[in-house]
């Protein structure tokens, strides 16, 4: 089999529902240009990825990717996933980019093999429980509503997105704990909002109130400020989100000690095959790799990673939205179709709202 296509088809997106990951930081996005990437062969199968950032993905692909990857053998992924960060050294790709190429190249090998990713990676479980993910709301008091919201659909475990501020998310975190009681599993994400001190003080309020982890409290360039941190509070750090250099910065973060939990995901770590890179990493040291965000290839990933525990199910709106991949028990279930099984009508989270809205 050899490749001998890469088509990158432009699609215009209407803007996401206004929403925040926390104050200052905008999660909605405006009306965009997003793109998919479809690599074909001459068997006829192709592979296909999709990307928010549309237009700099085409210049990326046409100027530098599509050649590197006409005539090559679609099934070698490791040597083309190798290609790419070889070509990073040249380009300095976004890091959505990096991993492109792999997401389309494995759909492409699981419909060659007729079975799903997560088959063809291995196969750990074929359900999952989902968190409720929130976004930034505007008051304790809708928080809590939001919460009983959450458990009224099936939801066993909620994540906070809170204000970015210490002591008022400390407020929040502790009133929360207090409404659902002690049975309900509670994260906390500060988005990378706070230096060292705010992130300590946040940081004893949440072991207090016996939070399961505390989510990238500060930006991910200093490794040692995170250790620090882990050395002064008792809650589980969960870290490595948005660290440029994927496997290998997440080595650091592991080696350094301060990581109960380490993020991976596809758009972020390079692709398929760099996401399960960081979950064997972080399993050879006991360490929970926790899957970032909502899509079908994340969906993939948490059925085949072991060492994860929780889908992430984003929550906006109020009344909230509800998410078609989670049932009313708050499960996810494997997908079953070849490939990613875009072709099934399953979403990723570049389309998710549009198709939502229909």
């Amino acid at each position: 089999m050899k490749i001998t296509d890469v088509e990158v088809q432009l699609k215009d997106n209407p803007a996401w529902p206004g929403f925040q990951w926390r104050q200052g930081l905008p999660g909605s996005e405006p009306a965009s240009t997003s793109a998919i990437l479809r690599i074909h062969t001459d068997e006829g199968i192709y592979g296909e990825a999709h990307v928010r950032r549309g237009i700099i993905a085409k210049d990326i692909v046409d100027r530098r990717i599509r050649d590197e990857l006409l005539g090559a053998d679609p099934l070698m992924r490791e040597f083309l996933w190798h290609r790419m960060w070889e070509l990073d050294r040249v380009e300095e790709f976004p890091i959505y980019v990096l991993g492109l190429v792999d997401v389309a190249l494995w759909d492409l090998a699981g419909k060659a093999a007729g079975l799903p990713v997560w088959k063809l990676l291995g196969g750990h479980r074929e359900a999952i429980p989902a968190y409720a993910s929130t976004v930034t709301y505007g008051s304790i008091e809708e928080y809590l509503d939001i919460a009983d919201q959450c458990l009224e659909a099936g939801y066993s475990a909620i994540k906070l997105h809170a204000w970015g501020d210490a002591r008022r998310d400390a407020e929040l975190s502790t009133k929360l704990r207090d409404h659902v009681g002690d049975k309900i599993e509670l994260m906390y994400d500060g988005s990378a909002g706070f230096d060292l001190p705010d992130a300590i003080y946040l940081g004893h309020a949440l072991s207090d109130a016996g939070y399961l982890w505390y989510e990238e409290p500060m930006r991910e360039f200093s490794v040692t400020s995170h250790k620090w941190l882990a050395e002064k509070v008792r809650v589980p750090l969960l870290v490595a989100e948005t660290s440029d250099g994927a496997h290998m910065n997440t080595a650091d973060f592991l080696a350094s000690g301060c990581a109960a939990y380490v993020r991976t995901s596809t758009p972020l770590k390079g692709g398929v095959t760099g996401a399960m890179r960081i979950a064997h990493l972080a399993d050879a040291y006991q360490v929970r790799a926790e899957v970032h965000g909502p899509s079908v290839i994340h969906q993939h990933l948490c059925m085949a990673i072991s060492n994860t525990t929780y889908y992430e199910a984003l929550i906006h709106g109020n009344p909230i939205e509800s998410n078609p991949e989670v049932g009313s028990d708050g499960m996810v279930r494997a997908p079953m179709a070849p490939g990613f099984g875009y072709e099934e009508g399953l979403i990723s989270d570049v389309f998710a709202f549009e198709n939502r809205k229909k």
